[in-house]
């Protein structure tokens, strides 16, 4: 499982014109699920995501986690992180997990994200969506299980 994590100060997906999740400060989180993925690395994720400190207090730059500055996440399925270019110019997608089973561990990683932080949005699982982002840095990390 992927996550490629930005720290924002507002983020919002839109589906069809219509804003379907949207946060203040806090993360913004595109999600990967490989096929080899289980609840062990949703988990895993979570609780990183949860817990990293990449937010600032007072001069220490990254001091402070989401859940220490009460802050919201943004959580988008991205099953292109599992895109490999090693090879011609079109993205060879075999890692990633099958529809089915990416929606089930997404969710599951949704509800885990909800135990740990106070305000949880989300995209829409398959759709295709627009993403906004006002990104605070920027601070970008790639965190893989």
């Amino acid at each position: 499982m992927k996550a490629l994590i930005q720290r924002v100060n507002s983020a919002s997906v839109t589906v069809d014109s219509k804003v379907i999740g949207k946060i203040e400060k806090g993360i913004l989180v595109f999600l990967g699920v490989s096929k080899n993925d289980t609840s062990k690395d949703a988990d895993f994720l979570a609780n990183k995501i949860a817990e990293l400190r990449i937010f600032e207090s007072g001069d220490k730059p990254m001091d402070l986690s989401v859940q220490d500055i009460k802050g919201n996440l943004l959580i988008v399925s991205q099953f292109t992180l599992y895109g490999s270019t090693k090879k011609g110019r079109r993205p060879d997608f075999g890692e990633a997990a099958l529809p089915e089973t990416a929606n089930e561990l997404y969710e599951y990683f949704v509800k885990e994200c909800r135990k740990k932080v106070q305000k949880v949005e989300t995209g829409k699982f398959g759709a295709m969506m627009d993403v906004s982002l006002i990104n605070d840095g920027p601070v970008t990390f790639m965190i893989e299980s």
